[in-house]
């Protein structure tokens, strides 16, 4: 079941049980965003009003077989929960559909204005003052979720650093492929290791692109299907990955402030007091997921399991992160 015609008669019957018989589901249109899952916009009108919803939704309401590090979208909306709870902007959950029911595996929630294009908000003039205050507002956020109580959190996978560097150097070794800046990247994290912090929700995936900014600054955090519990360093080091800076690399947070404000403001807002050197292993790891992940991407395409451009695309990205790594080991050498 995933013609719109058929989401739209699926969402009809919850929506006359929430707003009643005069309600009506209209506007409904997927949108172009989410690689794993479904994002369909629309409205319900009722008494003269309209109030804009989004639905995710796995592929045609039923999701495929997981791997153990995959989350449920159940999941994904108690997160959303027990983060709105911890004060983090996050869209609210209205509503869980089980597989099996009409509108399959999904959940339903509040729609957010604002952008989620990194170029767009690096760039445009509307976005200046937000990104004047989002390196504080990132900080806050990623205190917020890392905060939260892992006592009462559904089920969740497990991954801190080292558990990263062997699932990632056996996907690599896989390929049969051998880069020698990746050889020096596995050797170089596995020889300076630091020592684990206690472990805490990690978003998994947070930065721009799964971050909506509106003109004031951050709006809401989206996309929590890689949420796990690991290290509160990786998702700080994840958002200053020379890939998601969209070109602005001076400004190491985001590409859009600098890595000090966000963590003055994380530690201001309850997290841990880390300095900048406690990320560069983390960012360095970030790197190095990424190409690996571009290696993925491409092997897809090649092997025809994806022929999208998209893959090819991204693919071709791995040597990028090459250069990235490069600069970073430069950069530690500096500081030496």
């Amino acid at each position: 079941m995933g013609t719109a015609t058929e989401i739209e008669k699926a969402l009809a019957g919850w929506t006359a049980a929430q707003y009643g018989a005069d309600a009506g589901v209209v506007n409904l249109r997927r949108l172009s965003g989410g690689a794993s899952q479904e994002t369909w916009a629309f409205e319900v009108a009722s008494g003269g009003r309209t109030d804009p919803l989004i639905l995710r939704r796995a592929p045609g309401g039923a999701a495929a077989a997981r791997s153990s590090e995959a989350i449920t979208l159940a999941t994904e909306a108690a997160l959303l929960n027990a983060t709105a709870a911890s004060g983090v902007p996050v869209p609210g959950v209205r509503h869980v559909s089980p597989p099996g029911s009409a509108l399959g595996e999904a959940f339903i929630m509040n729609r957010v204005d604002g952008e989620t294009i990194g170029r767009k908000i690096l760039r445009d003039a509307e976005f200046e003052a937000a990104r004047a205050r989002l390196a504080a507002d990132c900080g806050a956020a990623l205190a917020g979720i890392h905060a939260v109580p892992l006592t009462g959190l559904p089920e969740l996978p497990r991954s801190m650093g080292r558990d990263q560097i062997d699932k990632y150097e056996a996907i690599y070794r896989g390929f049969g492929l051998p880069r020698p800046v990746f050889e020096l990247a596995f050797a170089w994290l596995k020889a300076n290791e630091p020592e684990p912090a206690d472990p805490v929700l990690v978003h998994g995936d947070f930065r721009l692109g799964n971050l909506i900014v509106d003109a004031s600054g951050l709006a809401a955090v989206l996309d929590w299907e890689l949420a796990h519990i690991g290290d509160p360093r990786e998702d700080i080091a994840w958002l200053c990955t020379n890939s998601w800076r969209f070109g602005q690399s001076e400004n190491r947070a985001g590409g859009f402030g600098q890595l000090e404000d966000l963590l003055a403001a994380y530690s201001a807002a309850g997290g841990p007091a880390f300095r900048p050197a406690d990320i560069d292993w983390w960012e360095i790891l970030g790197s190095l997921k990424w190409g690996v992940m571009c290696m993925i991407m491409y092997s897809a395409f090649k092997t025809g399991a994806d022929r999208s451009v998209e893959r090819a695309a991204i693919g071709r990205r791995v040597s990028e992160t090459e250069i990235d790594l490069i600069n970073l080991f430069e950069g530690l050498a500096r500081h030496a």
